[in-house]
């Protein structure tokens, strides 16, 4: 429950760099995320020419310009770098700027993933001083395990495959799909919310704003990916059962997710 006299500063100052031409709905999708899970400030880094997108989409959220590094960088509670950016030089050299000058929490989802996978990046990781939280799917942690392309994580080898990237990262590993894996280091979980109406477009972009708006506004880092993950799937259910598994979209469950939350928290009551 919110204290009586808090105000938008006590729930986390977050940035979202997101979206790219033909991509704007990740940004869109995330920053919708992060707000409905309980966010107090979201800026979102994208190309200027997608302010409108935004602006429209997600009145709330402030936007920044892509080719402008953040002012006052440590002043975010966290930060969450991948979404739909593509993998120009522009983002590549801000991924690389962030990791080095920043200290505090920081999500990589998406093209951020691909973008340290691609160059055996991964040192960039362990240089850090930021905490981590990767959100791959089989595909992305394929390349961040340089597996070679015809081989697969099967499902019996999901736990191992969250292991194995966490000890070649250092970050808390959720590892998605089917019964997501989330790995701190010290405990496995593996979730039981969610149906497969979620396998549909912009659904991961979702649940990285959830995690990033959890960890930012002060949830442990494993807490916070194992709550969101939660939340994420709980969403998914209850959308579900209003539209149906086949009618759901990526959409629904931002609005769903401030539903799954009520639900939790009156469970805990």
């Amino acid at each position: 429950m919110r204290k009586e006299d808090s105000h938008k500063g006590d729930y986390g100052k977050l940035m979202i760099i997101a979206g790219s031409p033909g991509m704007a709905g990740a940004a869109v999708l995330c920053a919708r995320g992060a707000y409905r899970s309980g966010a107090g400030l979201v800026k979102v880094s994208l190309p200027e020419a997608l302010f409108p997108v935004l602006q429209i989409s997600v009145p709330e959220a402030i936007c920044l310009k892509r080719e402008e590094k953040p002012e006052d960088l440590q002043s975010y509670d966290g930060i969450i770098i991948g979404p739909g950016i593509g993998q120009d030089s522009l983002e590549l050299k801000l991924l690389e700027w962030i990791l080095k000058e920043y200290d505090k929490k920081i999500l990589l989802d998406a093209d951020g993933l691909n973008l340290i996978a691609s160059g055996d990046r991964i040192r960039w990781l362990h240089q850090t001083r930021a905490r981590l939280i990767l959100t791959p799917h089989p595909g992305e942690a394929k390349k961040l395990l340089g597996m070679r392309p015809g081989e697969r994580i099967l499902p019996e080898e999901r736990k191992d495959a969250a292991r194995r990237l966490h000890e070649a990262t250092g970050g808390v590993i959720v590892l998605k799909g089917h019964q997501t894996v989330i790995y701190d280091g010290h405990l496995f979980q593996v979730n039981g919310t969610g149906n497969p109406g979620m396998a549909t477009a912009g659904s991961g972009d979702v649940l990285a704003g959830i995690i990033g708006s959890l960890w930012g506004q002060g949830y442990e880092a494993g807490e916070a990916a194992r709550l969101g993950t939660r939340i994420h799937g709980m969403a998914g259910d209850l959308a579900a059962e209003h539209f149906g598994e086949g009618g759901l979209i990526a959409g629904d469950l931002c609005t769903y997710t401030a539903y799954a939350m009520k639900k939790i928290m009156e469970e805990q009551q």
